[in-house]
C-alpha cells in the first residue's frame, strides 16, 4: 500500500469525522458500519462521500444498533478484510459485549473502532470516557488531538491490528469530530485490488470454550505488553520544550493537548510537555522518564482519568484526581487557562493575566439575550403528539421516555424518565410491576421514537407483553433517525448509500410479533381522533383481557419530509383578543408562538412557521384560528 506522501495531492478543508472517514478509505478498508449519534455521525457519511469521490469499493451500512454494527464488521475481519465500526461514546456501552470478546479471539483483517466521546457532555447523557472501557478491555487506544493527525492514525491502527491481530480503538472526541483544518487529499489514486481472502474456519479459536478463553487471555496480555513497548517508541507520544527546566511538566492527551499549548502561550510560560497519542496501553517507561525530569506533573487529558489513573507512582501528579483539574466537563480554554493560572500561580511562576478583550466585554453586557432551552421544530409531530398524550390522560400519569429528539417533551411535561435507549418501555414495565404491589393505578405510557424501537425496543416489548405488562406505549414514527442527520432505519425503503433496500422492515408488524393485542397507526395531526385512540389503548391495557397496548403516531419529520404540509397548509393567525396567557406558548411550546417583550399577547413568528394549524389547538380561547377562516369573517 502505498503511503500518502507518495501521492499527488491537493488540500482540502475537512472536518475531523471527514478526515476519519478519508482514513479508512484509503486505507483499504472494505466495510464500515455505524450506528448515528452525536458527535460520530458524520463518520460513515464521509465514509460514504470519499469511496465515490475515490472510486473505492466499500460496504457501508447504518445498522439496527451498535451491537449488531460491531459485529458485522468483526465477521468482515474474520475474513480477512480490513473493517471498521463507528459509533458515540455510549454506543460503546451497547457494543462493550463484541468488544469484550473480540479482544480475546483477535480479528483476521485489521479491525478499527471508533467510539467518538462528548466531554461536557453537549448532546449525551453521560460524559463516559471510552479510553477507560478499553483498558478493562485491553483493547489498545489512539487518542488524536488534531483532524489531520486523526487520519494518521488510523492508517496506524489498521497496520498495528493486523501485526497483532487485535481490535484497536481510535478516540475522537466532540471538538476534534467536528473541527475543520486543511488536508491532501488524492483523488486520482487508483484502488487497489481487493485481497482475495475468505473465512477460514477454525473451531478451536473462533469458538474457544472457556478454558481456551483463559489461554487467549494470556496471549492478550502479552500483546498488550508488547504494543505497550512499542508505543514507547510512537511518533504520537514526544517531548517539546524539554529544556525549559524541571519544576512543572504537563502530560497531555487529545484536544486538552493543543488546548493547553494554546494556555500556556497565553500564560507566557513554557514548560516541558509530554504529548501522549496512545493512552492505553500506557507507555511507562516514557511516563516515568518524563516525570523524574520535573518536580511536579500537571496530567491533562478529557472527558476522565485514564493517563493519570495508569501511572504507578502519583505523589507528585496534579490532575484530575486531586481536584487541581475539575473532575467533571470539558477543558475548553477557559477551563484550560484557569486551571494552569492557579497552578502556576501556586508555585510562585509569573504568568499573565487572563486575555480580556474590552470592547467585547462591554458588548457583551449591553445584550438582554433570553435563555432558550432547546425546543422540537416547529411543525413537529410530536409535539402534537405530546400535547394530546398530556391533555388526555393528565398531569398525574407517569411518562416514561427514550433517548431521540422527543426527550425534549420533558418541555412539555410529557417525558417523566429517561435512562438510556429502550428504557421507556422496560421502566413502563417496571412501574406496572410496582404499581400493582402499591396499588398505585395511575396510567402509564412510554414513547419511543420509531429508530430507537428498532434499535432496542422490541426485547422489552417481548418481556412486557410475556409478564402480562399494562401500559400504554406510543411509538412516534417521523420515518427517519432525525435527532442525529436524518439517518436510514430498517423501516426506510433506502441504505446508507441511498441505493434502494432490498426489503424493509415493518414496525407494525414487528410490533405484533411481539405479541401485542392492540395496536392502531393514526396521525397525530388529527388531534381530536388521536386522542380517541388514546383513550380506546387505555382502556384495552385495564380490560381484562388487556396488556400492553401499541398506538404508533405516525407522520414524517416535517424538515426530513415536507409533503404531507405542502400539500394540505393550514396557515393561521392569532386574533387581536390574545390576551398573553401563556397557556399557548407553555402548554404547547411551539417556537414559532413568541409572546411579546411586554408580555401583552402572543404573535407568529412567520419566518419559522410551516403553516401546520397545529396550534389551533393550542388556545383554549379560540385565539388563534385558520388565517381563511379570519378573512372570511
Amino acid at each position: 500500500m502505498c503511503s500518502m506522501s507518495e501521492l499527488p495531492m491537493t488540500s482540502q478543508l475537512i472536518t475531523g469525522n471527514e478526515a476519519i472517514a478519508l482514513g479508512m478509505v484509503e486505507q483499504g478498508c472494505r466495510m464500515v458500519t455505524a450506528y448515528p449519534g452525536t458527535p460520530s455521525s458524520e463518520i460513515l457519511a464521509g465514509v460514504i462521500k470519499y469511496k465515490k469521490r475515490l472510486n473505492r469499493d466499500v460496504y457501508t451500512e447504518w445498522s439496527v444498533n451498535e451491537k449488531v454494527a460491531f459485529e458485522v464488521a468483526l465477521a468482515a475481519s474474520w475474513t480477512g478484510l480490513r473493517s471498521a465500526v463507528a459509533m458515540k461514546q455510549v454506543g460503546l456501552n451497547v457494543a462493550s459485549d463484541p468488544l469484550f470478546s473480540a479482544a480475546y479471539t483477535g480479528v483476521k483483517g485489521g479491525f478499527v473502532i471508533i467510539p467518538a466521546d462528548d466531554p461536557g457532555p453537549h448532546s449525551s447523557q453521560t460524559e463516559q470516557d471510552s479510553r477507560l472501557l478499553a483498558l478493562t478491555a485491553k483493547v489498545p487506544v489512539f487518542d488524536p488531538s488534531t483532524p489531520a493527525e486523526a487520519r494518521e492514525m488510523i492508517r496506524d491502527a489498521f497496520e498495528l491490528s493486523e501485526r497483532f491481530k487485535i481490535p484497536v480503538i481510535v478516540r475522537p472526541t466532540t471538538r476534534l469530530c467536528h473541527a475543520v483544518s486543511p488536508n491532501e487529499v488524492d483523488e486520482s489514486a487508483p484502488d487497489e485490488k481487493i485481497p482475495s481472502v475468505k473465512f477460514q474456519k477454525d473451531p478451536v479459536h473462533w469458538t474457544a470454550t472457556p478454558k481456551l478463553r483463559f489461554k487467549l487471555h494470556v496471549e492478550l496480555n502479552q500483546k498488550l505488553s508488547d504494543i505497550a513497548a512499542e508505543f514507547s517508541n510512537s511518533k504520537y507520544n514526544e517531548t517539546i520544550y524539554a529544556e525549559s527546566g524541571g519544576g512543572i511538566g504537563i502530560i497531555a492527551s487529545g484536544v486538552a493537548y493543543q488546548t493547553a499549548r494554546q494556555a500556556l502561550t497565553e500564560l507566557g510560560v513554557r514548560v516541558p510537555m509530554l504529548k501522549i497519542g496512545t493512552p492505553f496501553p500506557l507507555p511507562s517507561s516514557l511516563i516515568e522518564n518524563f516525570c523524574a525530569s520535573v518536580e511536579t506533573v500537571i496530567v491533562l487529558e478529557e472527558p476522565d482519568v485514564c493517563i493519570e489513573l495508569q501511572i504507578a507512582d502519583r505523589k507528585q501528579v496534579r490532575g484530575r484526581l486531586d481536584g487541581a483539574v475539575p473532575n467533571a466537563g470539558e477543558l475548553t480554554p477557559e477551563v484550560m487557562f484557569s486551571v494552569l493560572h492557579k497552578i502556576f500561580t501556586e508555585a510562585g511562576v509569573q504568568v499573565n493575566a487572563a486575555p480580556e478583550d474590552g470592547e467585547l466585554s462591554a458588548l457583551i453586557k449591553t445584550l438582554s439575550l433570553p435563555v432558550r432551552r432547546p425546543r422540537l421544530c416547529p411543525g413537529c409531530s410530536h409535539r402534537s403528539a405530546f400535547y394530546a398524550m398530556k391533555r388526555t390522560f393528565g398531569p398525574r400519569a407517569i411518562y416514561p421516555g427514550d433517548i431521540g429528539c422527543y426527550t425534549l417533551g420533558t418541555n412539555l411535561r410529557a417525558v417523566d424518565t429517561f435512562v438510556d435507549m429502550g428504557a421507556s418501555i422496560t421502566m413502563a414495565n417496571g412501574f406496572f410491576q410496582a404499581n400493582r404491589l402499591a396499588n398505585d393505578e395511575r396510567v402509564i405510557m412510554a414513547t419511543i421514537g420509531d429508530s430507537t424501537f428498532l434499535h432496542s425496543g422490541i426485547p422489552p416489548l417481548i418481556n412486557a407483553v410475556h409478564t402480562g405488562a399494562r401500559f400504554v406505549l406510543l411509538i412516534l414514527d417521523n420515518h427517519t433517525t432525525a435527532m442525529t442527520g436524518f439517518q436510514p432505519t430498517a423501516a426506510n425503503d433506502y441504505l446508507a448509500d441511498g441505493s434502494e433496500a432490498p426489503r424493509k422492515v415493518s414496525i407494525p408488524d414487528l410490533v405484533r410479533a411481539c405479541g401485542v393485542g392492540y395496536l392502531k397507526v393514526t396521525d397525530p395531526y388529527e388531534q381530536e381522533d388521536f386522542a380517541d385512540i388514546l383513550k380506546e389503548a387505555q382502556a384495552h391495557a385495564q380490560s381484562p383481557n388487556g396488556g400492553v397496548a401499541v398506538v404508533i403516531a405516525d407522520r414524517p419529520c416535517v424538515l426530513y419530509d415536507k409533503e404531507p404540509i405542502l400539500e394540505n397548509p393550514l396557515p393561521v393567525i392569532i386574533t387581536e383578543e390574545c390576551d398573553g396567557c401563556r397557556f399557548c406558548t407553555e402548554a404547547f411550546e411551539c417556537p414559532a408562538l413568541v409572546l411579546r417583550a411586554d408580555g401583552s399577547r402572543v404573535d407568529i413568528d412567520y419566518s419559522i412557521c410551516v403553516d401546520c394549524g397545529q396550534c389551533i389547538d393550542a388556545c383554549h380561547k379560540g385565539f388563534i384560528v385558520p388565517k381563511i377562516a379570519e378573512m372570511v369573517g
